[in-house]
């Protein structure tokens, strides 16, 4: 009889025990689980906002214009480009370019549309190559100008 009552005794105890190890398993990983998704969410709220600020002001503090990049970039590569198009006594040929092929130089994701700054890009490309091309050019051949490229 003794025997039959403690063997009760330590199944009940053994159920306990894992009754409770199965709750504090339960626990723990929904707990991870918790931390795990108020982590993600603060480094995306660090990440949005650290975007925002970058997207929304210029180093004046001025509303930032997402295509004055395209502007610049098509620009000054379009200098280069032009220029050293005219000291090697190339002919006049913005298209020619890579850079004005591809017309991603210097784009982010967060500009927004990609075409709209390819465009912009290629026309800042070709006025930054017309006066590279024309600066040179006229350096090169001491001030006259010829008909192998548009005014």
């Amino acid at each position: 009889m003794k025997l039959a009552y403690s063997s009760k005794t330590i199944g009940g105890y053994l159920l306990a025990f894992f009754l409770l190890f199965g709750i504090v398993t339960v626990a723990s990983s929904t707990a991870q689980a918790q931390w795990g998704r108020d982590n993600d969410r603060y480094r995306r709220d660090r990440r949005d906002d650290r975007r925002d600020r970058d997207d929304r002001w210029n180093r004046n503090g001025d509303r930032y214009n997402n295509y004055q990049v395209a502007r610049q970039q098509g620009y000054s590569y379009g200098m280069n480009v032009g220029a050293a198009d005219a000291q090697r006594g190339q002919s006049y040929s913005p298209q020619r370019s890579r850079y004005y092929r591809n017309a991603t130089e210097g784009y982010n994701s967060s500009y927004g549309n990609k075409g709209q700054y390819k465009q912009i890009f290629r026309d800042a490309f070709e006025q930054g190559y017309r006066e590279g091309f024309q600066r040179f050019a006229s350096n090169r051949r001491g001030g006259r100008w010829d008909n192998r490229w548009p005014r």
